[in-house]
């Protein structure tokens, strides 16, 4: 894990973001906000063997009213905020694949364990002109399993070349939305839970590129941890306020987390900064 411990980018100001709400006006920045609902039908399983777990559904949190009260607020952050990039890790694999539903192996429909998680991303791109939907952009996400184990990835502990659980890309819509349906990750020694994600202009050539890490609440995190398999692997080890590379990230990259019907939700909103 010597690798997993550098943070480049940085956090939009508070300075700055005043100035950009400034600049670009309430009405702008409204269409930069997370749906207020994450569609309960847009993930389909990818396989037979995905199908039959249902993805969990819940109502999100409406962004609107926190969006005001940050317009009116000379303390607050608008929604459309670069957040910390950090560290791509050892495990990163450019797979290249197109899925929604992650959660099993391709190659043998193999569904990993573990507790269903709903993840949804909302991107956007601040430029001089104000901060508008960013789409066509291609999200990545990768993570361990229940059990602390990457895919396709050899390590001390596990050896899981040529499986690829728990990874896979979307393109942002129009209005810059993507959703994931994963599990919640596991931990392993050495790193607080988390989940890798990447964001690209495009596959094709070396256009815009961001990389960071999600984190979660403990709390949260110990309710989840009382379900097999995680109560099986034992106490976890690095808390978030161990964890080195959670500490640069500035508290930006902590998501929120509901509990759904089947499982739970979280949805996460960037601004890239693109001046």
């Amino acid at each position: 894990m010597e690798n997993d411990d550098e943070m480049v980018g940085r956090v939009l100001t508070r300075r700055e973001a005043i100035q950009l709400l400034g600049a670009v006006g309430l009405a702008t920045l409204v269409g930069c906000g997370p749906e207020a609902e994450v569609a309960e039908t847009a993930v389909s399983p990818t396989t037979a063997a995905a199908s039959t777990i249902i993805p969990p559904t819940t109502t999100m949190p409406d962004p609107t009213a926190a969006l005001v009260d940050a317009a009116t607020s000379a303390n607050a952050v608008p929604t459309c905020v670069v957040r910390p990039a950090l560290t791509e890790g050892p495990y990163f694999v450019d797979e290249r694949l197109n899925r929604s539903d992650i959660r099993a192996d391709p190659t043998t429909g193999t569904v990993v364990d573990g507790a269903p998680l709903l993840l949804a991303f909302t991107v956007s791109q601040i430029t001089a002109e104000g901060c508008t939907a960013f789409p066509g952009a291609i999200v990545d996400i990768w993570h361990c399993d229940a059990r602390g184990i990457y895919s396709d990835a050899s390590d001390r502990s596990f050896n899981t070349v040529g499986q690829k659980f728990l990874r896979g890309y979307q393109e942002t819509d129009a209005n810059g939305r993507v959703q994931f349906l994963t599990i919640y990750p596991g931990w392993y020694n050495g790193r607080a839970v988390h989940i890798h994600f990447k964001i690209r202009s495009s596959l094709a050539d070396a256009g815009v590129e961001f990389t960071s890490q999600l984190f979660f609440d403990e709390a949260y995190t110990d309710q989840v941890y009382t379900q097999e398999p995680y109560a099986s692997t034992g106490q976890r080890t690095i808390l978030n306020s161990q964890d080195g590379i959670y500490q640069r990230s500035g508290e930006q990259l902590t998501l929120t987390v509901a509990e759904g019907s089947d499982g739970y939700v979280a949805s996460f909103d960037i601004g890239l900064d693109m001046t």
